[in-house]
């Protein structure tokens, strides 16, 4: 890493590269990518663009950089929420955890940034990497619920469990829709269905 990206190595570059990330952040989901450009990024946060060049020197270093935060926080997060207690991972308190983030409005409308960028990046190897680890965690939480399950059978489940939650968020959290007890209701036992249900045989 080098020492423009980081601001130089000191603790109050650090933390300036932080309080920019910040700034970037509340821009992205507040106006989306689009506007997410340097010279906005350095207006919302009161410094001179050359200022924020020190630490990010072009859109291309920023996106990266934030990218790379908000996927890393989410990731920290899940992982929290699928770990282990004493008696076993409890998959309504998981279900619930993660339905839980579809009530921060200003979350949902980064993610959805984060998807529309991704969209546009024939790459995007950072949204992919997160989302199979994210799928990782949530398998791991199925096989220790429905043993019998091989591997592949596992990361399957968790891979739908992945994508109702994802998708979701967006009719939830209002943006394309809105919730009902009914749908509610009928979410959590899916999900559930997708973390306990055991193995059915073919007849």
């Amino acid at each position: 890493m080098s020492a423009a990206s980081t601001g130089g190595a000191t603790a109050k570059g650090l933390r300036r590269r932080a309080e920019l990330l910040d700034t970037a952040e509340l821009l992205l989901s507040a106006s989306g990518g689009a506007q997410l450009t340097l010279r906005a990024v350095a207006h919302e946060a009161g410094v001179r663009l050359g200022h924020l060049q020190h630490y990010f020197s072009t859109r291309a270093d920023l996106l990266t950089a934030l990218l790379d935060r908000v996927l890393t926080t989410s990731l920290d997060r899940i992982t929290d929420r699928t770990g282990p207690s004493d008696d076993g991972t409890d998959p309504a308190a998981v279900i619930s955890s993660v339905l839980a983030d579809h009530d921060d409005l200003p979350l949902v409308r980064l993610f959805t940034e984060v998807w529309a960028m991704a969209a546009h990046d024939d790459d995007a190897v950072a949204v992919r990497s997160f989302y199979a680890q994210y799928a990782g965690h949530v398998a791991e939480v199925i096989r220790h619920h429905v043993p019998e399950l091989d591997e592949t059978e596992a990361r399957a489940r968790a891979e739908v469990f992945v994508m109702a939650v994802e998708g979701a968020s967006l009719f939830r959290s209002g943006i394309t829709g809105g919730r009902t007890p009914q749908t509610d209701a009928a979410l959590r036992d899916t999900l559930l269905d997708l973390l306990t249900r055991p193995r059915r045989t073919l007849r």
